[in-house]
């Protein structure tokens, strides 16, 4: 038996740094998965199908809660952190609980937990989760479409269900996702593209998966999740940061590590963001990476004017609002723009998404698009209908209208990237295919 290795994680990096680095190992024995960041993904296994002759009765999971007991129980060796979007020091606080308890905190490098593609590969990450990445992700496969080439997209894992089913998945439509049972966050990501007529590749084991999107793609986009790192090994390596948020480009793992390895660093929400902001957010992108190039681009909002003076429910992306941070997306920018005044439903919260706004009390006058069961879908379908409002603002980027069933009327808000310089985004993306 080799030393004994606990995997901190949040069903989606923590299985790629196994599939890549421990499965076919010997002179490790993965003991457990823990589980945070993510609801009711704790008491499972990661299958045997997925882990391997080396371990023939899958691997436990357990809750981030637990690593303490399960490293003296189980006689941890070594922890290895393989999460995102946690601050610098939240990642040092759960080092110094590991490193007390006598086992080694380990993280893993870039490069060796990437695949290597056969076809050109474009990496879209940033520095936080809710910075605009699906939206750069997004607009570069309608240049390239424009191009005459054949993007597909890899997404960062989600798989919150069965593993073992989602071990490679593809979407190209409504009904893909329906026969796959996903969840709001995962449609969220998924559907804006299929609308495009871009297919989506994710699930559990990237080698397959990968292998799956070079059979229909002639360029492959990495679309990645929180501030993760690829999983994939690009040859165009962009990364989007948020002036909403100065200072967090230098804060976060590994938010920090992607700026210091872009060759592009985007600054969106270039339009919305104060001067002094975006110049804080660029000289700190310029100490990380000073050979990098700076673009600047906008996340345009559009809303329906008539929803001026109207009081509104808005409804946002889930994970930019929780473990992202934020406190205000697109929506309530639809609505200050457009004269429109937010609700509060905390009142008139129920079930998992009253749980959900205690543990984040500074979300005031906003609801996040929390859906990851069929539990908390008919609880976030109450929540909205519970509260009284003139119109539903739905600001997530998939059509809830469509998952829930909302009995007042409501609106909806878009918001895309576009270019604020003559030599923006598709230039760069332009150069790039000029270039193959």
């Amino acid at each position: 038996m080799g030393k004994k290795v606990i995997i901190m994680g949040a069903a989606g990096r923590d299985f790629h740094n196994f599939n890549m680095r421990f499965r076919n190992d010997p002179s490790s024995d993965v003991v457990a998965f823990t589980a945070a960041q993510i609801p009711f993904i704790g008491d499972r296994i990661y299958p045997p199908a997925l882990s391997g002759p080396m371990y023939p009765q899958g691997i436990p999971i357990y809750l981030e809660n637990e690593l303490a007991r399960l490293i003296t129980d189980l006689k941890a060796d070594e922890v290895v952190f393989s999460y995102s979007d946690l601050s610098h020091e939240d990642v040092m606080h759960r080092a110094s609980l590991v490193v007390s308890l006598g086992a080694d905190f380990r993280l893993l490098g870039a490069e060796p937990t990437m695949l290597s593609s056969t076809r050109p590969v474009i990496s879209v990450c940033a520095v936080r989760t809710g910075s605009g990445k699906s939206g750069v992700t997004r607009f570069i496969a309608s240049v390239l479409k424009g191009l005459g080439r054949r993007p597909a997209v890899i997404r960062h894992p989600m798989p919150y269900g069965d593993l073992a089913r989602q071990k490679a998945q593809r979407f190209s439509s409504r009904d893909d996702m329906k026969m796959a049972n996903c969840t709001i966050e995962e449609m969220e990501e998924y559907e804006p593209l299929i609308s495009d007529n871009v297919t989506v590749f994710a699930g559990v084991d990237y080698a397959e998966i990968l292998s799956n999107a070079e059979k229909e793609a002639d360029i492959i986009i990495w679309d990645g999740g929180n501030n993760d790192l690829p999983f994939i090994r690009p040859d165009l390596e962009i990364v989007v940061a948020d002036p909403l948020r100065p200072g967090h480009e230098v804060a976060y793992f590994p938010g920090e590590a992607n700026a210091r390895r872009a060759d592009c660093l985007i600054i969106n929400k270039a339009n919305s963001a104060g001067i002094e902001a975006i110049r804080m957010v660029e000289a700190n992108l310029r100490s990380l990476n000073s050979g990098a190039r700076i673009i600047k681009t906008a996340s345009v909002v559009k809303a329906d004017p008539s929803i001026a003076g109207k009081s509104v429910l808005v409804i946002e992306d889930g994970p930019t609002l929780t473990h992202g941070g934020m406190d205000f997306g697109a929506g309530v920018l639809a609505a200050r723009t457009f004269g429109a005044h937010p609700v509060d439903v905390r009142p008139y919260a129920v079930g998992s998404i009253k749980e959900t706004l205690k543990k984040y009390p500074r979300l005031l006058t906003l609801l996040p698009a929390i859906g990851y069961s069929k539990e908390q879908v008919r609880d976030l379908e109450e929540t909205v209908n519970n509260t009284p409002c003139d119109l539903v603002l739905i600001a997530t980027p998939v059509d809830l209208s469509k998952i829930i069933d909302i009995r007042r009327p409501y609106s909806r808000v878009e918001y895309k990237i576009a270019d604020m310089e003559k030599d923006g985004l598709e230039d760069l993306i332009k150069g790039f295919v000029k270039g193959l």
